[in-house]
């Protein structure tokens, strides 16, 4: 099966790049989860999906997005492997049985509402609810991805956060994703939704002040709703450890064609907004944040 263009086959890709300004000059870390775009051939091969279909569980582009973070003194992680193939918005182990050609050890945690729509840290299904796979899967594949490419992922992000935690002594993570238009909300959508997980991981300033730039710039932004945050939010943001964790969903019309995985041409624009986001965080009076 032909790949499209827009996707990088490699059997070899490295599972993460990041990018580091000379100097980190903020307390802020920018990652984005769910952008890679590298899809393994054996992978492929073995999709009952075509390419462009295994593509709609991609926050397309989300990296490109945020690429200026490096020029306003912070790191940017960006996963390169995608979401469908190992998503490490999830816990490690949560793997649905159904998917399995044999029994799963007893500590995999089987029973969550992720694993139960189909979108646990190995997916079986795509973003659009079909079925990715033609056969079942062994364990030995599942625990194949999740230490090569989950496992060194969450060190990079984690190592990153202490980094930046001892040198400032607080760290604000930026989670970035996209997202696509939500039904209840087809009548007055969102541009941007801020997920905090209803105020648990992260400052409220930071939240304030992110929506407040957001605002200003002229984006419709919401809270927690549809989106509250993902395992990584929940599981890194720790305001009273001095790390606080946001997640930032961008409404994909804003810069993306849904249907084709391609970038429209006012993606430049958003990209410029983003940038006078990043701009806004490492302007900011920090002092106290990590009182907060």
């Amino acid at each position: 099966m032909d790949l499209p263009a827009p996707i990088i086959a490699s059997a070899a890709a490295p599972p993460y790049l990041l990018s580091r300004p000379a100097v980190q000059a903020v307390p802020v870390v920018f990652a984005s989860p769910h952008s890679g775009r590298e899809y393994p051939p054996e992978f492929v091969a073995a999709a009952r999906l075509d390419p462009l279909a295994l593509r709609k569980s991609e926050d397309g582009f989300v990296d490109e997005l945020f690429a200026a973070a490096p020029e306003f003194g912070a790191p940017l992680l960006a996963a390169t492997f995608p979401r469908v193939f190992c998503d490490v918005n999830r816990e490690p182990w949560e793997l649905d049985p159904g998917m399995f050609d044999g029994p799963l050890p007893h500590w995999v945690n089987t029973a969550s509402p992720r694993v139960g729509a189909g979108l646990g840290t190995i997916a079986r299904v795509v973003a659009t609810g079909e079925p990715v796979y033609r056969r079942k899967l062994s364990f030995a594949e599942a625990e194949e991805r999740i230490r090569t490419l989950w496992q060194p992922y969450h060190a990079a992000l984690a190592a990153l956060i202490a980094e930046t935690r001892n040198s400032f002594g607080y760290c604000l993570l930026i989670d970035c994703h996209s997202m696509p238009l939500h039904p209840a909300h087809a009548a007055a959508p969102p541009d941007f939704v801020l997920g905090d997980a209803h105020g648990t991981a992260c400052a409220p300033q930071a939240t304030r002040l992110v929506e407040e730039i957001l605002q200003g710039l002229g984006y419709r932004v919401r809270r927690n709703d549809p989106y509250a945050g993902g395992y990584v939010t929940r599981h890194y943001g720790r305001p009273r450890e001095g790390v606080h964790a946001l997640q930032v969903e961008i409404a994909r019309p804003l810069y993306m064609d849904e249907q084709r995985i391609e970038r429209l041409p006012r993606m430049a624009s958003l990209q410029q907004d983003l940038a006078r986001l990043i701009g806004g965080l490492a302007a900011a009076d920090w002092r106290g944040f990590g009182d907060s």
